[in-house]
């Protein structure tokens, strides 16, 4: 089994639709199961995606409206093989935007969810946080597979641990199965007592850890939003289980080495 996770950063980007094509290609090369992309935007006034191109797309939220230039859809249409999908808005992003959480999937999608991890829902504050989850049968198990995108430590309104509180929360029902979450997590794992530390309270296992092959494991390696002024690389973008794993691989990707870069972060890519 084959796991990517990226923070897209989409139609921020130079040159986004190369990037678009340079980001399918490295998933057609390596055919990955389950993808999870943070930062999924679609501009808020373009018109809608025909119900024809739909098929695949599998309803998490109601009343979800997909638009025509939604960089998922667009992702897809570049990608050799169907995927099965879902997409849902969060809020608003750089002022211009539906951003949201989508997840791909070679295997058909059996059940999805989205659910708010933060207090706050307030659609035109970045704020306001949710996970996006997914249930596919891969091999012959049932496997739950979550997506999300949190706030930082030290967020003044919304800070990481209330979040994560949530989190733990809203997954309970999922626990007794297979679970992975994926995603950008704002928070630094060398940096102790605070968000990475917390998750692992909980009892999860970072795939990262618990592989003998793998990089620096550095996700973000310059000065972007949320994290002005670094200059040092810092792992913030995980894969993490519920259960213990013993990963064949996991590495960064989409870096320059590992695939090209498409976005302001890199990608982490497992494989189980």
């Amino acid at each position: 089994m084959k796991l990517l996770t990226l923070n897209t950063h989409s139609w921020m980007e130079e040159e986004q639709l190369a990037k678009i094509t340079g980001l399918a290609r490295y998933i057609n090369a390596e055919q990955f199961d389950v993808i999870a992309l943070q930062e999924v935007n679609q501009s808020m006034n373009t018109e809608l995606l025909p119900a024809a191109e739909l098929e695949r797309y599998y309803v998490a939220e109601e009343h979800t409206v997909i638009r025509q230039d939604n960089y998922a859809c667009v992702l897809l249409g570049q990608l050799d093989q169907p995927y099965y999908w879902t997409w849902i808005p969060t809020h608003t992003g750089f002022s211009q935007y539906d951003e949201g959480l989508a997840i791909l999937s070679r295997t058909p999608i059996e059940g999805a969810f989205a659910e708010y991890v933060s207090h706050m829902r307030d659609y035109s504050n970045y704020r306001t946080r949710k996970i996006l989850g997914i249930q596919t049968t891969i091999g012959d198990k049932l496997i739950t597979f979550v997506n999300g995108h949190f706030n930082w430590w030290d967020d003044e309104q919304e800070p990481f641990k209330g979040q994560w509180e949530l989190t733990e929360d809203k997954l309970a029902p999922y626990m007794g199965q297979p679970l992975f979450i994926m995603g950008d997590f704002n928070n630094v794992a060398e940096v102790r007592g605070q968000g990475y530390d917390y998750i692992l309270r909980y009892g999860w296992n970072d795939l990262y850890v618990s592989t003998l092959h793998k990089d620096d494991g550095a996700t973000v390696v310059k000065a972007i939003g949320g994290w002005a002024g670094n200059s040092e690389p810092l792992r913030i973008d995980y894969i993490f289980a519920n259960h213990q794993v013993e990963a064949v691989s996991v590495r960064v990707a989409l870096n320059g080495t590992n695939g090209p870069v498409v976005s302001d972060h890199y990608g982490v890519a497992a494989e189980i």
